[in-house]
């Protein structure tokens, strides 16, 4: 099993070494397909199938995996949070995963300031165990939020603050590491006693010091940024014969990390950000060299075009004012005081020789942050909307070069007919590039193009890579920044620590071609017999879930900031429940030779515990939209076959309501009873510790027709299953609101649907049905431009995204979707109206995930907040998430993604707090898990429309 085995064959051997794992006392090893295919590439270009996956929880099995990996020849691969851009992190052999369990902060020690840690402690992890000593960890790679130390260490990560905090290797004290014959190396600086205190392999690699110390003093640490290759000027005897920060970047091919010691730093009391605007990203560079005297905490660029994708994907409102420019400078200054900083800031505008400036603190610093920090998945895409991809992403060359590298790096892309937006660590020459390589159709242009490149670096003195490590993408192009004497110096230290060759074979050291193993060119088109359009990716789902480019955000908790993505990795802590593992497995959907196609049992299993919320289709930066994979996916899987009970059950839902709305008080009758409300969610698949809700008496439209029509604007209210039959009020409350706005409200002539429960149960026929009725009704309101107003928000969002998809034909889908809005927007955008005054209300807010992602709820803060109400966004899912949280086997996860955010914020609040919730599901989630009644904002308002001197707000 040495070497590259097919991914589609040796399941025996798979099976004897998952047998040999837990013999030597592994506890959690999955040889499974389904875990295979999420592990088979990390954030990079390449696919690499592993045998096995394994998940230590103690560096004993550690050392029983190596010691079995090397037994066998078996390859063995160390991942953390599987953020590596060059495929550092994928292997054929064994994968150890250490950011499941192996995940602590040990300790802190405020006097020495050091952590000790687990190689899957996560970076922010260990900046909050150490901010209570007002200290934090110095490297802050974009994926600081999700990447772990020894994935960290293992690349030698820097991030934008490296100017003042340096590399990972700058902050590294000791590292506890596991060679491949089983030694454990206290890997520290050595000084005076030099490389022979460390053993018989600290004599070996003394030798090879002695032996090429010319080339070493000469070829390596020449500028911060030089992180290709093994980093042999820190065995220097002038430099302390640091192990440590020699094994540092060493991407586990000398030995695995058990743990390590690193240097806490003291971060500036205050920081301002210039932003400085330049005629290019070149000019940008030029600038640079005069600024750094001034001692930044960081010097980021940023692509003007970036800005712009930003910008078309979230909105204006999500991007600050920026001074003029075709590309930026963010520079961070630090100071004692606010004031202090900025004026520091204000003295470097004066050197920067930049067409335009503004100095910026507080929230506007921290959106423009959010934005450089998501440029690698928001550079998935070309200016041109070509997928773009990394490869050749982190080069970096001496500071006072970088501008003139630029032009010419420019020059290459256009001789070789690619594009690519540029952003990154300026200060320090470190430039970040995702290039729309046609990989898909001409992978062989992608390998001239990185040659060339590699040469152009070669030439001003620079790095293969300047934080990302080699991986599979840049070993075979050492060569080009190395002597053969170097990489001779690199094939000696690799047989000292590892002469079998089963670390993490293949990188750095008898590379892999560039070019094997590339995912994309293996991937068949999933064009046919689809659901949706995906008008942004040819109409193929294939190229769709290759959008997924393994950054890993889902995987962070982003709910504090008022992120959704993705609840029930947040949950489980599985790497098969967030969004990235489920694109893996849809990804080998289109590879066809791992997983079978969607009728696959590994499919319905990545797809199980997708909540469906559409959290990423806003909060991944790449734009991946799990929710509507995972409709297409099911529609493909059930298409002409039997469905499960709930489908029909639940994806039915408003037939099932209409029926019941016709003698409502026995419908009731029959689920207040516990026998039969028993027998019903049996048959209909629902959870028995679930309630049913109850039928509403009278329904609002019953109420509305009993009703005076009022004079106004007309504008038609779009009444959806929800408030119709089971909430009402919510309607009734709405009515209100808007005829005190001066509006005459309409409804649609007959009951219509949406088409939502359809399209989440991926009854995909059955919804373009609904959604043509409802543009039929809809037809007469869209001829005379009458606005349409949704309560229910993924009622709304259907109108606003889905319907445009799924009837991409229709021109009346594009209309209707200009033509909806939620109240909030409305109401916003109504000159003549004035809200109550809400001076006495406080609460929470729990916005829905679907507004969240396609609707936003930024008109809904303007209104509050201008009326006087002091409301704080709860982030995350309520857990519930239409029929997700309602199906059996599926309610302990439901519980868990309401605990992750909004059950300890409803807690936590006053006693007379308000608890928005404009979904149905969010209501009756807090209903039944917390005992609160949410309150839809169309109630909190007409409530004080109807009693304005009534404070604070009681909920009806």
């Amino acid at each position: 099993m040495n070497g590259r085995t097919p991914p589609d064959g040796g399941a025996a051997e798979r099976r004897e070494l998952a047998h040999a794992l837990r013999r030597a006392g592994l506890t959690e090893v999955d040889v499974s397909t389904r875990r295979r295919a999420e592990y088979a590439t990390d954030a990079s270009n390449y696919r690499v199938v592993p045998a096995v996956v394994a998940f230590p929880r103690h560096p004993d099995e550690v050392a029983a995996a190596v010691e079995v990996a090397r037994s066998t020849g078996v390859p063995v691969t160390s991942r953390g949070g599987g953020t590596s851009t060059a495929g550092n992190a994928v292997g054929t052999g064994i994968v150890l995963d250490f950011s499941r369990h192996l995940d602590r902060v040990l300790s802190v020690d405020p006097e020495a300031r050091t952590a000790t840690v687990q190689p899957g402690a996560i970076l922010d992890r260990i900046s909050a165990a150490a901010a209570p000593y007002g200290l934090r960890y110095g490297p802050d790679p974009s994926t600081h939020a999700r990447a772990t130390i020894g994935g960290s260490l293992g690349n030698n990560a820097c991030g934008a603050r490296a100017l003042r905090y340096g590399r990972t290797a700058d902050n590294v004290v000791s590292i506890d590491a596991l060679t491949a014959d089983g030694e454990r190396l206290d890997a520290r600086r050595l000084g005076r006693a030099g490389l022979r205190a460390a053993g018989g392999k600290g004599r070996a690699l003394e030798d090879i010091v002695s032996e090429h110390l010319a080339v070493i003093r000469t070829e390596f640490g020449r500028f911060g940024r030089q992180v290709s290759g093994y980093s042999l000027e820190h065995l220097l005897p002038e430099n302390g014969a640091d192990l440590a920060k020699f094994l540092v970047g060493s991407e586990g091919t000398l030995g695995v990390i058990l743990g390590a010691v690193v240097r806490l730093v003291a971060p500036p009391r205050a920081v301002a950000l210039a932003v400085l605007g330049y005629p290019d990203m070149p000019a940008a560079a030029d600038a640079v060299p005069a600024l750094l005297p001034h001692r930044p905490v960081a010097i980021e660029g940023m692509d003007a075009r970036l800005v712009d994708i930003v910008r078309s994907r979230r909105g204006s409102g999500a991007v600050p004012g920026l001074p003029r420019g075709e590309g930026w400078l963010f520079v961070e200054m630090p100071g004692d005081t606010e004031a202090e900083a900025r004026a520091n800031a204000a003295k470097l505008v004066l050197d920067a020789d930049c067409v335009d400036s503004a100095i910026v603190t507080g929230k506007p610093a921290a959106a423009l942050w959010a934005i450089r920090e998501d440029g690698v998945g928001f550079g998935g895409r070309s200016p041109a909307g070509e997928p773009a991809w990394p490869g050749w992403e982190d080069a970096a060359v001496p500071p006072a070069r970088l501008g003139g590298y630029l032009r010419e790096f420019n020059r290459l892309m256009r001789e070789h007919g690619v594009d690519g937006l540029m952003y990154g660590h300026l200060g320090e020459g470190c430039v970040h590039a995702r290039i729309d390589f046609p990989l898909a159709t001409a992978p062989d242009r992608y390998r001239a193009f990185v040659i060339d490149a590699a040469r152009l670096v070669g030439r001003h003195g620079g790095s293969l890579s300047g934080e990302h490590g080699d991986g599979r993408a840049r070993g075979e192009l050492l060569p080009h920044m190395y002597s053969a004497r170097s990489i001779e110096a690199f094939r000696q230290v690799k047989r000292v620590f590892d002469p079998d060759n089963v670390l993490n074979p293949g990188v750095i050291t008898d590379p892999e071609p560039l070019d094997a193993d590339l995912r994309v060119p293996a991937a068949r088109p999933l064009a046919d017999g689809l659901g949706f359009a995906y008008p942004h990716d040819r109409g193929d789902l294939a190229n769709a879930v290759h959008r997924c480019v393994g950054v890993g955000k889902c995987r962070a908790d982003t709910t504090d900031a008022g992120g959704v993505m993705c609840p029930s990795y947040l949950a489980t802590r599985d790497e098969k429940d967030s969004t990235r593992g489920r694109a893996r497995v849809l990804q080998e959907v289109a590879n066809g030779s791992l997983i079978g196609g969607f009728r696959s049992d590994d499919v319905a299993q990545a797809l199980d515990l997708c909540l469906s919320c559409k959290g990423c289709s806003s909060d991944c930066p790449a734009g991946v939209d799990m929710a509507t994979y995972k409709a297409d996916a099911l529609h493909q899987r059930y298409r002409h076959r039997i469905r499960p009970a709930a489908h029909y059950a639940l994806g039915w839902l408003p037939r099932w309501a209409r029926l019941a709305s016709h003698l409502p008080g026995v419908a009731n009758a029959v689920l207040s009873r516990s026998w039969s409300a028993a027998l019903i969610k049996r048959l209909g698949g629902v959870d028995a510790r679930r309630e049913l809700p109850a039928f509403a008496t009278p329904t609002f439209r019953q109420w509305f027709a009993a009703r005076p029509a009022a004079t106004g604007k007309p504008v038609l209210l779009w009444v959806d299953t929800f408030t119709d039959f089971f909430s009402p009020e919510v309607g009734r409350a709405a009515v209100t609101v808007l005829e005190d706005a001066g509006y005459s409200v309409r409804l649609t002539r007959k009951p219509v649907c949406c088409g939502l429960t359809w399209i989440s149960t991926g009854q995909l026929d059955g919804a373009r049905a609904q959604l043509r009725r409802s543009l039929d009704a809809l037809e007469p309101a869209l001829e005379e431009d009458i606005p349409i107003v949704g309560l229910e928000p993924s009622c709304t969002a259907v109108l606003r995204k889905d319907a445009a998809e799924l009837l991409p034909g229709d021109p009346r889908a594009t209309a209707v979707r200009g033509a909806t809005h939620t109240l909030a927007e409305l109401l916003t955008a109504t000159d003549a109206w004035t809200p109550p005054r809400l001076d006495g209300v406080r609460g929470i807010a729990q916005p829905h995930c679907h507004q969240h992602a396609v609707m936003g709820w930024t008109a809904d803060a303007e209104l509050l907040g201008g009326a006087g109400a002091t409301v704080r966004t709860v982030g995350g899912c309520c857990g519930l998430a239409g029929n997700f949280g309602v199906e059996r086997g599926h309610y302990e996860v439901s519980v868990a993604v309401a605990e992750t955010a909004l059950l300890p914020a409803v807690r936590k609040a006053e006693a007379d707090a308000v608890v928005l919730a404009d979904g149905f599901s969010c209501r009756t989630q807090l209903d039944q898990l917390a005992g609160v009644r949410g309150t839809h904002i169309a109630q909190l308002l007409a409530h004080h429309v109807r009693h304005p001197d009534d404070h604070p707000f009681e909920r009806e």
